[in-house]
């Protein structure tokens, strides 16, 4: 009970201080003075030396040498940022000269065309046949006449403004692969850690959270594509200033519509480039992907990933990822070989490859040493129940009791209701999360929202409930994903927790993590589309490509991390990692 007692005094802490006012400066400087030293940590090869030395961790020849590589990695950001941040200026000013310059050859153009009365008459009836166009099927082709102009334009902004800056050499990233429990996560964690006040744009995702950001990106621009407007309102502000009549500034129009449409079309560098935009801060510098499990389980992970990563790759953008596979080995199906090479010869020419070949699940290792596991109760007996009961009853108790039911805002406009929650924690069952079609966004939202979580009446899991199965896996991730302290009352040991694998082919309950809006099974169709392969229907009508062995290594993943998520080791840093902890740091510091 302590460790959650400790969690709530903080989090009591951190809401008082952030009301505090202008007298009680003191106190909230000295805060803010905690947090900033919190995020000053060392390198990944001084942390992992530091807790071998303390005995939290086994010393490991193959997470030594990882270490190791990241901590050159380290070394080499300070420079790529300044080297990435000169870079971005250049490119700016690029942009701005080539705008400019595009805008002064179309009203060239526009001057020049006013001049020919045949030229008015063509645009009259272009303008007719635009109105009548409306009526035909949206897949039509748009001209050749426009094209041609475009590409005009641009082979003579080449020659006056010169081609895009092009990013200086990055530092190589690691794809880190291995065995569960074998420490790539933590070692990735590690440098993530360290490389905050280094590097201004840093994103760390697990694959589900990844995908489900990449899919509410390509919907967002998706629907923005289809929104139709009138034509005035789609004129841009320096269009309606500029001394021409009606029909020119249509014409004008008509170019820049044309020209959002080509650089739309390909829709994942786009998506791509709007990976690491933070809203509130446009001071640009190098970029970092930390990236949790990549997998290849469909065509849309396949296309998505291909697309996305290459242009991040291509763009200066560092990745460190892990995988319980080489890159090669990542798509044992044999889908989209095409598009699949080009994602692997990325990876391998980007990033140095690194087996962790430990066979041994260093979670195990760390929970032996370890207290007992006061957080996971079994099984549903009257004395597990009373312990359960007690714990939440003490959580309650220490905020005043006031349990209420909640809202939550998940992606895509959905929202998820919380039945018991208050001040970052939050009480479900099994059933209510894991019994019902939810899926990784849901599961998101909840990790995201609360720092502690208790789940009741978990059930031993065999493949006859995999659907349930699959869900919680995918819970489990998100709960270890975004550091939560998890509180369950289970009907056996974590060890028997889940009873055996059928042979063959198992049905992707993954493809849940997917849904969107009514219209969400016809984004991801387009999206298969674009990958040259059939849909078959709605997400839910997907079957899987998962193999009995990769179930089994799900399920192999979920026990490990059940076990390391008992542990001092992972319950001391929640208070470090935490979003909801990580929220209230940035408004204090912002005091």
């Amino acid at each position: 009970m302590r460790r959650v007692s400790n969690l709530l005094s903080k989090s009591k802490l951190l809401a008082a201080l952030s009301v505090a006012s202008a007298a009680s400066n003191f106190r909230v400087n000295a805060l803010r003075s905690y947090c900033d030293q919190s995020h000053l940590r060392p390198g990944p090869l001084v942390q992992y030396r530091s807790l071998v030395d303390q005995g939290k961790l086994r010393h490991d020849p193959y997470q030594e040498s990882v270490a190791s590589e990241l901590e050159n990695l380290l070394a080499r950001l300070e420079q790529y940022e300044k080297d990435m941040e000169e870079y971005h200026v250049n490119l700016v000013n690029w942009e701005k000269q080539r705008e400019n310059e595009r805008r002064r050859l179309l009203m060239e153009e526009v001057e020049l065309h006013q001049k020919d009365e045949n030229w008015w008459k063509l645009l009259n009836y272009k303008l007719t046949e635009r109105w009548a166009s409306r009526k035909r099927p949206k897949n039509m082709e748009t001209g050749v006449g426009k094209w041609v102009s475009y590409l005009k334009r641009e082979k003579k902004l080449d020659s006056l403004v010169g081609r895009r800056p092009t990013a200086p050499p990055a530092p190589k990233g690691l794809y880190m692969y291995g065995n569960v429990g074998s420490g790539k996560t933590m070692l990735m964690d590690m440098f993530y850690s360290a490389t905050e006040g280094i590097v201004k744009h840093r994103r760390r995702y697990h694959f589900h959270e990844a995908m489900l950001r990449i899919n509410e990106h390509m919907h967002k621009i998706w629907k923005n594509q289809i929104e139709e407007k009138p034509l005035q309102s789609t004129i841009a502000s320096w269009i309606m200033s500029l001394p021409f009549d009606t029909k020119a500034k249509e014409w004008l129009a008509a170019e820049e519509r044309y020209k959002q449409e080509v650089q739309m079309k390909n829709i994942l560098p786009a998506v791509a480039d709007k990976f690491f935009l933070d809203g509130e801060d446009n001071e640009k510098g190098a970029s970092i992907l930390c990236f949790d499990e990549i997998q290849t389980v469909d065509v849309f992970a396949i296309v998505a990933l291909s697309g996305i990563l290459s242009r991040l790759l291509s763009s200066g953008t560092i990745i460190v990822t892990t995988s319980n596979r080489a890159p090669k080995d990542l798509n044992e199906a044999g889908m989209q070989k095409e598009i699949f090479q080009k994602l692997v010869s990325k990876l391998e020419e980007h990033c140095e490859k690194v087996l962790i070949g430990s066979e041994i699940d260093y979670r195990r290792f760390i929970a032996q040493k370890s207290e007992n596991q006061v957080h996971y109760f079994w099984s549903i007996d009257k004395e597990a129940i009373n312990e359960f009961e007690k714990k939440w009853h003490e959580v309650t108790s220490r905020l005043g009791g006031r349990v209420i039911s909640n809202t939550i805002s998940v992606m895509f406009g959905r929202t998820l209701e919380v039945p018991e929650s208050f001040d970052g924690v939050a009480r479900f069952t099994f059933e209510y999360l894991c019994g019902r079609p939810l899926g990784a966004a849901d599961y998101i939202a909840v990790a995201e929202n609360f720092h502690t979580v208790f789940i009741s009446d978990i059930p031993v899991m065999s493949m006859r409930i995999r659907d349930k199965a699959r869900r919680f896996i995918t819970l489990i991730d998100e709960l270890y994903n975004h550091h939560c302290c998890l509180c369950c009352l289970a009907s056996s040991s974590i060890d028997e927790l889940f009873q055996g694998t059928e042979e063959g082919a198992l049905f992707d309950l993954e493809s849940f993590q997917f849904e969107t809006e009514t219209e969400g099974g016809k984004l991801r169709r387009d999206v298969l589309a674009e990958g040259r392969v059939s849909s078959g229907g709605a997400p839910s009508g997907i079957t899987s490509i998962l193999s009995g062995q990769e179930e089994m290594f799900a399920f192999n993943r979920a026990v490990s991390r059940l076990i390391e998520m008992q542990t001092p080791l992972y319950l001391d840093g929640i208070s470090n990692f935490h979003p909801y902890f990580q929220r209230h740091y940035k408004k204090l510091q912002q005091l």
